[in-house]
């Protein structure tokens, strides 16, 4: 028997809202009771075969409230006297279905059988108070058990890509408990046939272990199907869920699961990489990808264009966080092995070599750096064993050495180190600095980056550049002889003379030493300047670094990463991570600086350096010592001395003919050839005059008053506005090159009948930064639900949306339209 009380409060709520209730008791359980409920000032009547007494004397009162109770069999049709004032006022029954069917607020009388089935869900009224929240007048059955399945496993809505998701991240973890409360509540056949209905999963023992590894096997036959549309609903939440940041995590795990019971290693063994570049699901399908391509990049049967479209591909993998150092591995290997390839045979003069090394060379060695610091940091060095021997072999052997030794080929004719190509960098000052300062109020921040060579340079200008409101140009100055640190400091120093210590230290700067950063704050005193290390700067509060902006005209700033990290033998193989280090660092002080109210930034460097990540053959090697009156200084790179002796294996140089003062003589092993020294590194060098060494950077940074980067435009570029399949391709043009102002641009589409979504949302990345339009172009194919049949014959909308940043939401960046004209439908739901 239901519990009296909850009689009693579901009549009273009745009688709140109208004049007249009647109650159907058959059983007549309630009989007894009657007189012991409480409902206030109404007039409770007991039919007793005075059906027309009672009707007349409810029709004659219309303002008294009225209980009619009748018990026993009720007559049917028109045998029933009352049956017109129940049909207006509607019947009370306190059986418990029916208590909860009006507890719930559902009238539909078809409603009841579903209520009957799940009174195991209705007795805790947690479920029930969870569920009155998300019932709708006109639910359904199946919409009705849905948010029953919506309420049980805590999804966030009651379609089936809800539900499904909540019972994947319950499985990816392990557990059961909410498919357990499915099945405890008798809602599990209802999901089944969800999914057969719906996915076309269809088991006559189903599990959720058995629809992850039916999904994924799906998923790596791309959902085709013999039946045109059949998979298209899985199709679609499949992507939702791979796509969707909060889900990838899952999907990774069920993929990893579903791969070794499907045995995805053994079904892609001797399928093409290039067949598989589009297959985002399975880790071992990335690793082959990359163990094919690096061979196919070590052997350059691959060009570093489809390199770079596969890489492209490879960013949506669900694995692309774990495998990015490896793609770009690649892809920098590609690049630098097809320029070596393209290198002249000889270099006309040192003015034309310097020049291209600017613009194009200097590309070698920072696919070289990109390549073996990726390789270095990389959790998984294997794959790209072979490509990195080939990679060295090229760098070291090729380009190094050979064609090192075509540039000393363009030196030898110089009887003084100078070139119209470039400015010495002992006119660094007088060029660079005093220009801006002339009037004696101009402010200037020069910041100086031991070790940091062109290459280095142009990525940090480009990264500068890539910032709001911040340019950067580059340009170079060629550096001194030998390009070693203390000659190269001093250079940048204001002078009128530079003459070197016959031991290389210190030297002087019109006769005072340069050596250390309180020497050099003491020759800039005269010209209003301030020496201050980049790690004083770093540890200074904003408020201090902008007081101390205001007491001098001229600040030189001393970072040191790369060199130190170089010159020491047991760290220099560490000298691109240091290089890493030094981007960053460089980047946050000149943030640091324009935040303390400077506006003109320069940033150079004392030398650049030679670096190869093998040890080095013996030929690299001078077999031959420097011979003169008195040599002073012997270096890997350089040698100090009066009257050295000439040797093929030297060029020698007078202090005059470099542009110091004195009579210390120079020599500098030709190409990259090293002197052999005791206890040194062999693989970071500087000091002699190779490109890599003298090429070096200076970097002009200005800061704009007004925004100036943006995303890069992309374009739909519609070829039809019908759609006849089950299936939308669209074409979509990324409208300029990707550049340090014009960033890459992500989007997903998706097809949309007001805010109903009728199609899968892929999502795709437009980074090119090919100035041919060719290159830009990219194909997605959207996948409509079964949702899209009911709208047959109606307009859509294809729309284009952007993430809203550190968000996981998404806002409308464009949209199409477009016009559904198919020749069937089909009609399933959930």
């Amino acid at each position: 028997m239901t519990d009296l009380t909850s009689v009693q409060d579901a009549l009273q709520s009745r009688l709140a809202s109208q004049r007249v209730v009647f109650w159907h008791d058959p059983t007549a359980e309630y009989t007894a009771d009657l007189d012991a409920l409480d409902l206030g000032a109404v007039n409770v009547i007991r039919v007793q075969d005075d059906e027309f007494g009672v009707k007349s004397t409810i029709l004659a009162d219309h303002t008294s409230k009225y209980l009619v109770y009748r018990s026993g069999v009720i007559p049917h049709g028109t045998a029933n006297w009352l049956l017109d004032l129940e049909l207006a006022y509607g019947v009370f029954t306190a059986d418990r279905t029916s208590m909860l069917q009006q507890e719930l607020g559902l009238n539909d009388p078809a409603l009841l059988p579903v209520i009957e089935e799940h009174q195991k869900f209705f007795a805790a009224n947690s479920r029930k108070l969870a569920l009155v929240k998300l019932l709708n007048d006109g639910d359904d059955a199946s919409l009705l058990r849905a948010k029953m399945c919506q309420v049980l496993v805590k999804a966030s809505g009651n379609k089936l890509t809800d539900i499904v998701r909540e019972l994947l991240v319950e499985n990816a973890a392990g557990k059961h408990a909410k498919f357990d409360d499915l099945v405890a509540f008798g809602l599990s056949q209802f999901f089944w046939d969800g999914l057969a209905s719906i996915y076309k999963y269809a088991s006559t023992t189903p599990t959720i272990d058995d629809f992850v590894l039916w999904m994924f096997s799906r998923a790596i036959e791309d959902f085709s199907s013999t039946t045109p549309d059949e998979f298209r609903n899985i199709r679609s939440d499949f992507n939702a869920l791979r796509y969707d940041v909060r889900t990838q995590g899952v999907m990774t795990t069920l993929a990893s699961r579903a791969s070794d019971a499907l045995d995805v290693k053994t079904r892609i063994e001797h399928r093409d990489y290039r067949e598989l570049a589009n297959l985002t699901i399975f880790e071992e399908i990335d690793r082959k990808v990359i163990v094919d391509l690096a061979a196919a990049a070590a052997t350059q049967s691959v060009t570093p264009r489809e390199v770079a479209e596969i890489v492209r591909q490879r960013q949506h993998s669900l694995w692309s966080a774990k495998y990015t150092k490896l793609y770009k591995a690649i892809q920098s290997a590609s690049e630098l092995l097809t320029e070596i390839v393209g290198l002249p045979h000889a270099i006309a003069t040192a003015a034309v070599g310097l020049e291209k090394y600017q613009s194009d060379w200097f590309r070698i060695d920072q696919h070289y750096r990109w390549f073996t610091y990726a390789h270095q940091t990389a959790d998984f060095q294997k794959p790209l064993e072979a490509l990195k021997a080939e990679v060295d072999k090229q760098y070291a052997n090729k380009y190094l050495y050979d064609f090192g030794g075509r540039w000393q080929q363009a030196l030898e004719p110089l009887s003084e180190w100078k070139s119209p190509a470039l400015a010495p960098q002992a006119k660094f000052y007088d060029r660079h600095v005093a220009p801006v300062v002339k009037d004696g109020r101009t402010k200037v921040v020069v910041i100086i980056s031991d070790g940091m060579r062109y290459e280095v340079a142009e990525e940090l200008a480009s990264t500068i550049r890539s910032e709001n409101r911040f340019d950067a140009s580059l340009s170079a100055v060629l550096g001194s002889l030998p390009s070693y640190t203390q000659l190269g400091m001093a250079s940048l120093l204001p002078h009128s003379s530079l003459e070197l210590d016959p031991v290389g230290l210190p030297v002087l700067v019109d006769g005072k030493p340069t050596n250390g950063t309180a020497n050099r704050d003491k020759i800039l005193q005269s010209v209003k300047g301030h020496a201050i290390t980049a790690a004083q700067v770093l540890a200074m509060p904003g408020s201090e670094l902008r007081e101390l902006y205001t007491k001098h005209q001229i600040f030189y700033v001393y970072h040191d990463r790369i060199d130190a990290a170089g010159d020491s033998a047991s760290t220099e193989r560490t000298v691109f991570e240091a290089a890493e280090e030094t981007l960053r660092e460089l980047l946050q002080l000149v943030k640091k600086w324009t935040n303390a109210n400077a506006t003109n930034i320069l940033i150079t460097a004392d030398h650049g350096f030679l670096y190869q990540d093998i040890p080095l053959e013996q030929a690299y090697y001078l077999s031959e010592s420097p011979q003169g009156d008195a040599v002073t200084k012997t270096n890997r790179r350089y040698v100090l001395g009066r009257s050295l002796k000439p040797s093929p294996s030297f060029m020698t140089f007078t202090s005059a003919q470099v542009g110091l003062v004195g009579d210390i003589d120079i020599q500098i092993p030709k190409s990259i050839h090293r002197i052999p020294q005791p206890g040194a590194g062999t693989r970071y060098v500087h000091g002699g005059a190779s490109l890599q060494e003298i090429v070096v950077p200076v970097i002009t940074v200005n800061k704009k008053r007004k925004s100036d980067v943006r995303h890069v435009n992309v374009d739909l570029m519609p070829e039809t506005d019908k759609i006849t399949t089950g299936q939308l391709a669209v074409k979509l043009l990324q409208r300029e090159a990707v550049t340090d102002k014009i960033r890459p641009r992500q989007v997903r589409l998706g097809l949309y009948v007001g805010d109903t979504l009728i199609s899968d949302q892929p999502i795709l990345t437009f980074d090119s930064a090919s100035d041919d339009q060719r290159d830009r172009y990219q194909k997605s194919v959207l996948y409509l639900t079964q949702d899209a049949d009911h709208y047959n014959n109606r307009p859509v909308e294809l729309r284009l949306e952007e993430p809203i940043p550190n968000t996981t939401q998404w806002k409308l960046l464009s949209k199409g339209n477009y016009t559904i004209k198919r020749s069937f439908t089909t009609d399933f739901d959930f």
